[in-house]
C-alpha cells in the first residue's frame, strides 16, 4: 500500500470536526472514467500533479454539493498507484447519504472506463491492503466491510450502485474482496517463527525488546503470539514505569 496524506482542510465536511466511533468501512467507486487523484486531491503536493480545472474537493462545497470521504485510491502524476488520506479516520464523514456516516470509515476508487483490467488489479489489491490496515487499526474484520450498494440494501446509505458495476466485469464481487481482506489480516499474521514479528509490529518489537519491555526466555524466544497473562502485564507496566522515571 502506498498511503499518502493530504487533509481537505476547505471542504465544510472537515471544518464540522466532528468524530466518530468506527465501527466499519464503505467501499466507493466515483462513477466517472478519471482514474487521476488530483481530480479529487488538491492543491497538488508533487506527486498529485496539477488539477487545471482546480475542481478538487479541497473547497468548501465541491460542485456545490456536501460530499467528503476519508481516502481516495487512484493514479498520481506519474502512473503510480497511491491511497490518499483525506480526513482523520475517525472523522465523521460525508459519503453515504445515510447513517454509515455515523459508523463508517468511507474511501473512494477513482474508476477509469471500468474495462482496464491492469488498472482494476492494481487499484483493487490497494483497496484490499488498506481495508486490512483499517481493519487492524480499529479491530475490525472483513465481515465490516460494505460497499455503497450494499449499504443501501441495509438501509444505511442511499440508493448508489457502486462497486457492483464494476467489480463482477473482472470476475470479483464483495464477497471475495472480504475473502481477499481476510487473506491478506491472516497473511499479516502469520510470521516464519514465533520469535519474529510481523512487518506491521516489528519497529514496536524492536523498541520494546531494546529498552528491556519484553524479554526472551533461556532460549532468547519472545513468544510473540503468546496470550498475555495478568502477572505478565504487571511486569511490563513496572518496566514501563521505570522506564519513563529515567
Amino acid at each position: 500500500m502506498n498511503l499518502q496524506k493530504l487533509f481537505l482542510t476547505e471542504n465544510a465536511c472537515y471544518k464540522a470536526g466532528k468524530k466518530i466511533a468506527v465501527k466499519g468501512i464503505m467501499v466507493h467507486s466515483t462513477a466517472a472514467n478519471n482514474p487521476w487523484l488530483s481530480r479529487y486531491v488538491g492543491p497538488d503536493d508533487g506527486k498529485l500533479g496539477k488539477n487545471k480545472y482546480n475542481n478538487h474537493w479541497n473547497t468548501y462545497h465541491p460542485g456545490g454539493r456536501e460530499v467528503c470521504v476519508h481516502a481516495f485510491i487512484g493514479k498520481l502524476a506519474d502512473g503510480s498507484i497511491a491511497t490518499y488520506q483525506t480526513l482523520p479516520w475517525d472523522h465523521r464523514g460525508w459519503h453515504a447519504g445515510g447513517s454509515a456516516n455515523n459508523t463508517h470509515i468511507g474511501f473512494e476508487i477513482c474508476e477509469d472506463d471500468t474495462n482496464n483490467a491492469e488498472y482494476f488489479g492494481k487499484v483493487y489489491r490497494e483497496a484490499v491492503e488498506l481495508c486490512a490496515y483499517l481493519c487492524k487499526l480499529y479491530c475490525l474484520s472483513e465481515n465490516d466491510i460494505v460497499c455503497h450498494c450494499e449499504g443501501y440494501k441495509r438501509g444505511i446509505a442511499c440508493n448508489h450502485s457502486d462497486v457492483m458495476h464494476w467489480f463482477p466485469k473482472h470476475g470479483k464481487s464483495m464477497d471475495t474482496f472480504r475473502a481477499d481482506v481476510k487473506a491478506e489480516l491472516q497473511k499479516q499474521e502469520q510470521p516464519t517463527k514465533d520469535n519474529t514479528p510481523a512487518s506491521w509490529s516489528k519497529d514496536a518489537v524492536n523498541w520494546a525488546v531494546e529498552n528491556k519491555l519484553i524479554v526472551g526466555d533461556e532460549h532468547g524466544n519472545l513468544a510473540l503470539r503468546s496470550e498475555v497473562t495478568r502477572e505478565q502485564m504487571c511486569v511490563f507496566l513496572k518496566r514501563l514505569h521505570d522506564l519513563i522515571k529515567k
